[in-house]
């Protein structure tokens, strides 16, 4: 198998369908696979018996997005890993052998993060003309909804970690990564669109849910990967506090939750404590970081 296609999927069987009709068209079911996890949405599971050439694993419970990765790629067969959102498809031409191509002439690179193409669009074509240049670098993380991993870096990682819930799964495995000596690469010459509403996106301004999930979760990056994270501590709360709590009283409940459910959790925490090497935290300094904008 050469090939997985990844998607973890949740509330969004709309998405799902349109994604998945891309995938069918660009694929050769000989050599590639889809593979996609519904992650406790019965309305999502009514597209199982549609789409029989996926291979489905199906949760009656929501255990979240990154717990629910860590079950899911295990699964995949293909050399390379391809992870995309249930709302996002790839855009480039031969995108598969384009992928292949920069693994085969790279040895070292072990994740590939894609470019984002965020809109709404009424065909490729117009999503195309949003499309940047510039040229390829090596960086520190990726991009969830579209990006490629070599299964060999995969397993020789602990994975998506399991101790997250959604909003940072990416840098945890990008640092293990990057940790083991591999390269992540930036192209902006694979894209995919991210089929979000931009406009509404930036109507939501208060987004709770995720302050809450993003703080927890950096909480825990910390505590897991830097050999000394005190100091990276004292200033993602101070930041949160001071950008967030102090100006809204939602912000402000999500943040003392957040900090006290972590102090209560801290012993189960720290039994993945995995500190990486110095000479990595130096490299994520020195290397450029992805412009999500």
């Amino acid at each position: 198998m050469d090939v997985s296609f990844l998607i973890v999927t949740k509330h969004r069987a709309v998405d799902l369908k349109i994604t998945l009709d891309r995938l069918k068209e660009m694929i050769d079911l000989s050599i590639h696979e889809v593979l996609v996890l519904i992650d406790g949405c019965t309305e999502t599971e009514a597209l199982v018996s549609a789409y029989p050439w996926v291979q489905w694993t199906v949760l009656k419970a929501s255990v979240s997005a990154s717990p629910a990765r860590a079950i899911l790629y295990p699964k995949a067969k293909g050399e390379i890993l391809i992870g995309l959102d249930d709302d996002a498809h790839p855009l480039t031409t031969n995108f598969i052998e384009r992928v292949k191509h920069y693994f085969k002439t790279n040895p070292n690179l072990g994740i590939i993060a894609f470019q984002e193409v965020r809109g709404l669009f009424n065909k490729d074509q117009d999503a195309l003309q949003h499309v940047k240049t510039g040229e390829d670098y090596i960086t520190t993380d990726f991009i969830g909804c579209g990006f490629a991993i070599k299964k060999s870096v995969y397993k020789a990682t602990n994975g998506f970690p399991k101790w997250m819930t959604i909003y940072g799964e990416e840098p945890a495995l990008a640092i293990e990564v990057l940790d083991l000596g591999y390269d992540i690469l930036y192209t902006y010459n694979l894209q995919v669109n991210h089929r979000v509403n931009t406009k509404l996106r930036k109507q939501q301004r208060r987004n709770y849910y995720r302050f809450k999930h993003q703080l927890r979760n950096s909480i825990r990056y910390y505590l897991v990967y830097h050999p000394k994270p005190i100091k990276k501590l004292i200033r993602l709360l101070w930041h949160n506090f001071k950008k967030y709590a102090l100006s809204d009283f939602g912000y402000f409940k999500s943040y003392i939750s957040v900090c006290f459910k972590t102090l209560f959790s801290l012993r189960s925490i720290l039994k993945y404590r995995q500190p990486v090497k110095k000479s990595t935290l130096v490299k994520q300094e020195e290397l450029q970081s992805i412009n999500y904008s």
